[in-house]
């Protein structure tokens, strides 16, 4: 089966709200593809229609070019990962996954090979309903990979899990892809998806906001911006301001500068006389450019705080 997710003008309403808007992006393999959205975006609904568990209105999901409901053993062609806590908690992880490997006709091998994947050997025979939240992360991915499939769902896999747990989680990622597989997350967490993932679709009210590289975001997000750090926030930000530059602040001592060259802001910083201690090309972080690309995407929107933390009256 060939490695590959192609999702195609899906649409999907819940009563009056529309969950999916004509949304349509592939997911090609070799490399991990970031699935990020708000809140509410369409994000879950879209995974559960690739997996036949919701029906779309409209439009086509599928897996190496076939509907999810049409294939055979269909965890020997796609795993996922979509809620750590759908087990039977009085079933051992060991015999959770047996009876998933029997209903595919995979043997008790597979299923010890999966555990050790997982890292849950030491803990095979205990009752899954005493897993901490990050264990059942481990054994919902231990069940996805039982058919060793091509094409990789996840979602939220991060949830959980402690930092040892979120260090393996990335490196395992990147080995799936790198071994040919399609493999598709879905988290909040942008640091760990730019240092996870290859590809980024990114949607927002159930429509593609961006889909693209990873590097290729980040540069345009960090694109004709200046990092300024400097103990005279306020009088910097009057100064770059009225030579027409774009300027926020991004830390008690930090502002990111758009619209005027680095040399630029030096020079008039010193005609002024306004102390600084770095000027250097700003380097976006994912988390950034997400926050930009969804901005008008966000349903969901706390009141912002003052410096004192209380929400803005």
């Amino acid at each position: 089966m060939e490695a590959t997710i192609e999702v195609s003008g899906l649409r999907k309403r819940f009563g009056p709200t529309v969950a999916l808007d004509g949304l349509s992006f592939t997911v090609t393999p070799g490399q991990v593809t970031g699935f990020v959205g708000p809140n509410g975006a369409g994000k879950s609904t879209t995974m559960r229609v690739i997996l036949g568990l919701d029906a779309a209105e409209a439009g086509s999901a599928l897996l190496g070019g076939r509907p999810y409901r049409r294939l055979r053993r269909p965890l020997c062609h796609v795993g996922a990962l979509l809620d750590a806590a759908a087990l039977q908690p009085s079933r051992s992880a060991r015999n959770h996954l047996l009876w998933l490997a029997h209903s595919q006709g995979l043997g008790a091998g597979r299923v010890d090979a999966v555990l050790e994947q997982a890292g849950l050997v030491a803990v095979a025979r205990r009752k899954a309903g005493g897993y901490s939240l990050g264990m059942r992360q481990r054994l919902g991915i231990a069940a996805a990979l039982l058919g060793d499939p091509p094409v990789l769902l996840f979602d939220e896999p991060f949830n959980g899990m402690d930092p040892e747990g979120i260090v393996w989680m990335r490196g395992f990622l990147r080995s799936l892809a790198a071994q040919g597989r399609a493999v598709l997350v879905s988290s909040h967490l942008m640091s760990e998806l730019q240092d996870t993932a290859g590809h980024l679709v990114v949607i927002g009210r159930g429509r593609v906001v961006a889909d693209t590289g990873v590097a290729e975001l980040l540069a345009a997000a960090s694109s004709g911006r200046v990092t300024l750090r400097t103990s005279a926030r306020t009088a910097a930000m009057a100064v770059l301001a009225h030579a027409g530059a774009t300027v926020a602040a991004t830390g008690r001592d930090t502002l990111t500068v758009s619209g005027l060259a680095a040399e630029p802001v030096v020079a008039l910083l010193g005609e002024h006389t306004v102390p600084f201690s770095e000027v250097s090309a700003h380097r976006a972080t994912l988390e950034e450019a997400y926050m930009e690309l969804t901005h008008d995407a966000v349903e969901f929107r706390a009141a912002a705080a003052d410096a004192d933390g209380e929400a803005a009256r």
